[in-house]
């Protein structure tokens, strides 16, 4: 499909192909620009991408997402437009060896946007695979991550950590992604077929370069300083204590960051003994962090993440950048549709995503 419709816009075959899932972290929120554990795991909805090279310093963008093509110089900076993302992608792949001086892209994506599902990481890391498919380079899907994110931290500016790069590289849907955001070590988890992971949206849309994530990553930051260490996730309960001294809101900052990441611990290992009330449990405790200690909810959600809970999930949880977005739950199999009908009827707001 995505084939054809390149093919109908710009006159000519692709060259090269992409498609690359979306995600949803299970748990392990905000700890992966402090260093901390996290278990993403990969959605069957993501972005479809087809591409060819120009010789011209142009690039043409057309995504199914939004209306008409856009046209972008490679020497452009970022300018809050939607196609900033690829532009800073093929930039980067181009200063690395690995890009022609110019593109033709048409993307086609089921994710939706500002729902905290990675659709940012998964357009940066497929037109990275395009390109590497296109130019024969052996960069691995490690490799490509990294740059995925230079392209959020350095041309978009947002301060985001590895996690959503690295599990829209790596993982496949079905499969949780156990990974060590510090050294980025990790293991694959099969997941369950005796439960699902369902992802809803709560129906507040919100945006990460608005300001609020960037003011948690300088409350981190702040935190580290304190600390004198990079991972504050990795603290003792010692050093955590010595963060009582800060001001309450940075020690809570301080206190989610240790909590989650322990609990993102146990949740993987929970995840690979098949102990899905324990799992369960831990996404539960989860949000009441994120709520009470890092502050990143909203009302809407969580009263969806009450609501999921109390109709039958084993777990639930805000999961994203935060502010608004989706929730993701652990439900039985067999209950699913009928829990999921229970919780959309409270909600007419929110809507069920996968």
């Amino acid at each position: 499909m995505i084939g054809e419709t390149f093919k109908s816009l710009f006159d000519r075959p692709a060259e090269a192909r992409s498609f690359t899932p979306g995600r949803v972290n299970l748990i392990g929120e905000h700890v992966d620009y402090n260093g901390g554990r996290v278990l993403p795991t990969a959605l069957s909805l993501g972005v479809d991408l087809a591409i060819a090279p120009r010789e011209d310093g142009r690039i043409r963008v057309h995504s199914d997402k939004f209306d008409g093509q856009v046209e972008r110089d490679l020497s452009e900076t970022a300018s809050d437009h939607w196609s900033d993302y690829i532009v800073g992608t093929v930039q980067l792949a181009r200063a690395e060896g690995f890009a022609p001086d110019g593109l033709d892209i048409a993307a086609a994506t089921t994710l939706p946007f500002g729902a905290g599902l990675s659709s940012s990481a998964a357009v940066t890391v497929g037109v990275l695979k395009a390109l590497r498919d296109l130019s024969g380079s052996d960069h691995s899907d490690t490799d490509l991550a990294v740059l995925a994110r230079r392209v959020e931290n350095d041309f978009i500016g947002m301060p985001c950590g590895i996690m959503d790069q690295m599990a829209v590289a790596i993982a496949r849907p079905g499969q949780a992604l156990s990974l060590d955001t510090d050294s980025l070590a990790f293991d694959l988890i099969d997941l369950p077929d005796t439960h699902h992971m369902a992802v809803i949206h709560s129906g507040v849309r919100r945006q990460l370069n608005e300001g609020r994530y960037r003011i948690r990553k300088e409350e981190c930051d702040a935190v580290k300083t304190h600390a004198g260490r990079d991972d504050i996730c990795r603290m003792s309960d010692a050093e955590l204590a010595t963060c009582e001294s800060l001001p309450a809101p940075l020690f809570r900052r301080a206190r989610h960051c240790v909590t989650e990441h322990r609990r993102t611990l146990r949740a993987a290992e929970a995840l690979s003994q098949l102990d899905m009330l324990a799992f369960g449990a831990l996404m539960n405790a989860s949000h009441i962090s994120m709520r009470d200690d890092f502050e990143m909810s909203v009302p809407a959600v969580d009263a969806l993440v009450a609501d999921a809970q109390e109709l039958g999930a084993t777990g639930a949880r805000l999961t994203g950048g935060g502010f608004g977005g989706c929730i993701v739950a652990c439900i039985e199999a067999g209950k699913r549709d009928s829990w999921r009908d229970a919780l959309l009827a409270r909600h007419p707001d929110a809507y069920w995503v996968a």
